[in-house]
Formats: C-alpha cells, structure tokens, sequence
C-alpha cells in the first residue's frame, strides 16, 4: 500500500488531479472563513475562543451536528459559504425522488441527454432553496441568541450592528454567490480532480471538525478534572473500537450478494456470442447513507414547529433540548425513520420489473428462475432480505454514539461521539473507498501496483475516463501560488493581531 501511495506521484496527470483538488479544498476552507459584510467578526471570534474551553461532556450534536457536517463549520462562522452543500444535497434528493414518481422524469432519464437535463433542474432547484435557506440565515443574524449552533454568541456583542433591508437583501445575495461558488467548484473537483466533488466536500467538513473532537477527548480522558485510570483506559479502548466500527462500515459498504447470471448462445456469421456466465451484483447497503441523510433532515422539522407553536411550555422546551443537542428522544426517532426510510429509498430506486426485463430482452436469465416475473419476483424477493440486514446496519450505526456514550459517560451529542457512528463515518468511509479506486483505476491503467495485490476493490472503475481531464498545469501553478499569497497575508494579520 505504501507503495502505491508513492507511485500516485509518478504518473502526472494522477498528480495533477489530486494537487488540483487539493487546491480546491484549501480554497474552500478559506472561505469557510470569510466573514459575511456586515457582521461584526470580533463577536464571533470572542465566542468562539470561548468554545474552546468548552466542557467535553456538554452536548453539541443532533441536529447541530448534521448543520455543522454539510457546511463545514460556514454557519458558525457567520461566512460566505454559511449554506455550504447543503442546498445541492437537498435539491438532489427532491429530484431523484420526483425522477423515481413522475413518468415524464423517469422517461427524460433515460433518453439521450435527459440526464444533463435533470442536472440542469437540480441547479435550478438548488438557487431556489439558497435564496430561501440565505434568508432565514440573515434573519436568524439579528438575533443568534435563538440559533442552536450559536447558543450563547449574543453574551458576547451585537453580532450585527446595522440590521437594515440593505444588509439582508446583500447578505441573502453573498450567501446565494457562496453557494454556487461551492457547486462550481464541486463540478470542477468532478470533472477535473480525483473523486466526487459533493462528497469530497462533505467529507472535508466532517474532518475539519476531527481536531476540535481529539482536543475535547485528550482533556476528558487524560489532562481534563476529575481524570481517573478508569478514563484513561477507556480511551484505549474507544480507539479499539473506532478501527472496529471503521472495519464493519467498510466490510459491509462493500458487501454485496452476487446473482448468477446465464447468456444464451448465439451465433452471428462464424462468431459466437453469449454463453458465458454473469454476475448481478446487489450491495446489502444499497441505500447508502441516504436514509440518515432523510431521518435528520425530517427531524430538523419538529424543532422548528415546536418554537413556532409551543413555546414557552415545559414539554416543547425538554423536547426541544432532545431534538437540538441530540438526546435520546432523537436518536430513538431517528433510529425508527431510518429503518423506514431504507425500504422507501430501496422501494423508489430498486425497480426488479426493469432489471428483469433487460434480462429477458438481451437473451439473459437467471439459472433455475423463468425469465419475466418470475425473475422479477426472485429480484424483489432477494433485495427485501438484503435491505433488512442494511436497515439492521444503518439504525446501528445512528445510534452507536449513544450506546458508546453510555459506556464512557459522555451525553449523546457530545463532539467526541461524532465519529463513532452515524453520516460522518458513513460518508468519511464510503468517499474514501471512492477515491482508492479512482486512484487504483489510474495505477493499474499505467501498470502499477494497485492499494492491494492480491485484489481490486469491489466498484466501478470508468469514472475517471468520463471526465474533461485533469486541470492544466498552468492553472494549477496559479491556483497554489495564489494559496501561498493568501496564507502568508493570513500568518501576517494572526501575528499583528496578536501583538496589538
């Protein structure tokens, strides 16, 4: 492995996808980083350095922690890119489920340059949902003191001095700009750099909060009060664990029931086609992490209406609480929704009938089961089994970091618990096993030993040939040179700020 690492080096155009990338991603957190006009950023400086003393055990998750994966701490930060990918991800998933319901979007998939088509509506869709989520964000500005991720901001300023029609109109406007900044820039990641440029994004954001979560965990259970052998121990065995629950994730992301598949023979002039055996292969996590994505989105819906309704009372209030700092009442609802929600993602996405008569039309059956319904009813069959033990998988997985902080006596939402379960490790292990292949499809196309020797993970490996090619090198020279220019002038203001 270590040297296909170094070979990754030797062939340009792999090196040129990953330094463009790179560039791109450093680009991105910069502006996670760009204070919105208008906003005083010495508020949120004073909270934040305050948060760094933050107790360990206080929680911080649920709902807030599913904000802070899809934008990347940007609404913390009161920033440009506050919205981050989360307007994509929700547009995309309203389109696949309407291209899945709607015959004329069904059909419009499946024509020549339907699909670009559809991605053309999903941009569409995503500027709408931008201009509604930026102004809600404006709003809640005025005053954060009622915004879960900021609790605590307005003890420290007014967060925004002039909150004139002036201010929101340009806020709503940078907000819109900054989020189709990040869906060009995931588009170029796409087509130019290595591996999907949405989850390659998610995936950033979800590490950059990593550091904050190994500082709280180094201070609960080694420097921090009250530290015993017991807890030092314990983090011992938390790491056993992580690369336990990382091993799991992966087997099963990658586990898939292999269906034989039987061609006739046919034979055309003096050549003979077909007759060979197939495989179809169908994933037991078919559905991704899709159904996490749904549960959360669905349960960041009660906290608002229990605000908008209930408030005041005792009831809305502990709810609330539950729902917003991830108590149990959040990982018991979301646990339900998403075992629901793998059979209706499997249900809209899976469709046997189809499979089934492909089959039939290009000659293929499967051995000991009639072509046509039959064949489809088998399909159907297999895939209901499958998606139990991935629905079995998936509730686990949400609900790992409370079971784990059971154990530890951490509360539900704490940051610590973030990577112990739930869509941050469910989408950290599936781009990274994206990106090995990516990366292993160029070594072997270039005769180099690929991550494994004995083996090639389990995927597709065309992905790269569907892109425009790598980025030209002048570009990429002007991408990092312009990066060195912004980091010394950022190493330039921390120093003068720091001896004011």
């Amino acid at each position: 492995m270590i040297s296909a690492f170094t070979n990754t080096w030797k062939i340009p155009e792999l090196r040129d996808r990953i330094l463009f990338t790179l560039a791109l991603i450093v680009i991105i957190r910069l502006g996670v980083h760009i204070t919105l006009p208008g906003v005083d950023g010495t508020v949120i400086k004073a909270w934040l350095d305050d948060l760094q003393n933050q107790d360990p055990t206080s929680p911080t998750g649920g709902i807030t922690a599913l904000l802070t994966v899809f934008s990347g701490g940007g609404l913390q930060q009161a920033g440009i890119l506050a919205l981050g990918i989360m307007p994509y991800i929700s547009a995309s998933i309203m389109v696949q489920l309407m291209t899945a319901v709607v015959p004329k979007l069904s059909r419009l998939a499946r024509e020549d340059g339907g699909r670009q088509k559809i991605n053309q509506y999903t941009r569409y869709i995503t500027i709408g949902i931008a201009i509604v989520q930026g102004f809600f964000v404006a709003k809640s500005l005025i005053n954060p003191g009622q915004i879960p991720y900021m609790s605590g901001i307005q003890d420290f300023g007014n967060l925004v001095p002039d909150p004139s029609r002036m201010w929101m109109a340009l806020t709503v406007v940078t907000i819109v700009a900054g989020c189709v900044l990040i869906l060009w820039i995931a588009d170029q990641i796409t087509d130019r750099g290595i591996g999907n440029g949405s989850s390659i994004i998610i995936t950033v954001n979800i590490i950059s909060a990593l550091p904050g979560a190994l500082i709280q965990a180094w201070k609960y259970f080694v420097t921090g009060e009250g530290v015993s052998p017991f807890r030092s121990i314990m983090m011992v065995v938390m790491i056993a664990l992580l690369l336990i629950v990382i091993a799991a994730t992966i087997a099963i992301t990658q586990a898939q029931r292999r269906i034989a598949v039987q061609y006739a023979k046919r034979v055309v002039g003096r050549k003979q086609f077909g007759g060979q055996t197939q495989y179809l292969p169908l994933k037991v996590n078919y559905s991704g992490v899709m159904p996490i994505i749904f549960a959360s989105a669905v349960l960041s819906l009660p906290p608002m209406m229990l605000q908008w309704f209930f408030a005041g009372q005792g009831w809305a209030t502990k709810l609330y609480g539950e729902l917003v700092g991830g108590g149990t009442w959040y990982y018991v609802l979301g646990g339900i929704g998403i075992f629901l929600f793998s059979y209706f993602w499997v249900a809209m996405m899976f469709q046997p009938s189809q499979i089934a008569e492909d089959l039939k039309r290009n000659g293929g059956y499967i051995p000991g089961v009639r072509p046509g319904k039959p064949t489809a009813d088998f399909l159907d069959f297999t895939m209901t089994r499958l998606t139990f033990a991935g629905a079995i998988f998936l509730t686990v997985i949400f609900m790992l970091p409370v079971l784990t902080g059971m154990v530890v006596g951490l509360p539900p939402g704490s940051l610590i618990l973030q990577f112990f379960g739930g869509t941050s490790l469910l989408i950290m292990v599936g781009v990274t096993l994206d990106v090995m292949r990516q990366v292993e499809t160029q070594l072997l196309q270039k005769h180099y030993d690929g991550f494994l020797r004995k083996g090639k993970l389990k995927g597709r490996y065309d992905r790269l040939n569907q892109g425009s090619g790598a980025a030209p090198r002048t570009a990429i020279v002007y991408l990092w040179t312009v990066i060195a220019i912004l980091i010394v002038i950022g190493i330039t203001a921390y120093i003068y700020n720091s001896l004011q």
